[in-house]
């Protein structure tokens, strides 16, 4: 398999989507709902359309998991393009410039290729497994910092917080207690490229999808990120909870989130 043939067709397509959402922005028609606060716009669905037809242009027998079309496929066997089309729909609706295009490959399960794109900074994070991350062509690595006392944090909440909030509103306080701060952007793949390349020592969050994590997971790992669930087991794309690290700080944060 060509990774880089791969990874050009992701960063192309990753490209092109960012256009249709610069071009929706502040115009994006219809807002939908999948759920009491899970958002879907015409710009969703317009750049998902654009990025399957580029990666089918190339590669007509690989799968797709994606988003907006076909969410519940959970078949990891062969070649598979795992693609959020617009991660931080929220923000993306309210005009706040913070939300992402995510588009993984994974072989057989593993993730290979994976890279996210600002549409409106023009960051563009990219990382073939076996090759380390980059960022706009320069290569990014974690912070260094050893003290959970001394890092910047970062996490997200599900949508379905409203029906049970103490759960994740403890962690959150327990984590706001112990770091520097805590941040909330909106963006799961942008979260976990901001630790890949040190902005953030630490992401959690629970009840993520494939998509939101796919590309930024492997993005990470390649920095030196160190990713688990919240037991400490090696993450995967279909677990729910996420926790990834600069390392220095993985048990310890991972203390107050269990």
């Amino acid at each position: 398999m060509d990774l880089n043939l791969i990874k050009n067709t992701a960063v192309g397509a990753a490209y092109k989507s960012g256009e249709i959402l610069r071009s929706h922005l502040g115009n994006f028609g219809e807002v939908s709902k999948k759920g009491p606060k899970d958002l879907v716009t015409a710009a969703d669905i317009a750049s998902e359309k654009q990025i399957i037809e580029t990666i089918q242009s190339r590669f007509a027998d690989h799968k797709i998991l994606a988003e907006e079309s076909n969410a519940e496929d959970t078949d990891t066997d062969g070649c598979t393009w795992i693609i959020d089309p617009l991660d931080g729909t929220t923000n993306f609706a309210h005009q706040v410039p913070v939300f992402s295009v995510s588009i993984a490959f994974a072989e057989n399960g593993q993730l290979r290729v994976g890279v996210v794109l600002n549409p409106i900074t023009g960051e563009l994070f990219t990382a073939v497994q076996g090759q380390g991350a980059q960022l706009n062509g320069r290569s990014i690595s974690v912070s260094d910092c050893r003290q959970i006392s001394e890092s910047l944090l970062v996490t997200g909440f599900p949508y379905d917080i409203k029906e049970n909030p103490e759960p994740y509103m403890d962690k959150f306080a327990r984590c706001l207690s112990a770091a520097i701060g805590v941040r909330r952007l909106g963006s799961a793949a942008l979260d976990l490229c901001f630790v890949a390349c040190g902005r953030f020592e630490g992401f959690w969050e629970q009840g993520l999808k494939p998509w939101d994590t796919a590309a930024g997971t492997l993005i990470a790992r390649e920095a030196g990120a160190r990713v688990t669930d919240f037991s400490g087991s090696n993450y995967d794309i279909y677990n729910k909870a996420l926790l990834a690290t600069n390392g220095h700080i993985h048990e310890d944060l991972r203390s107050l989130l269990t």
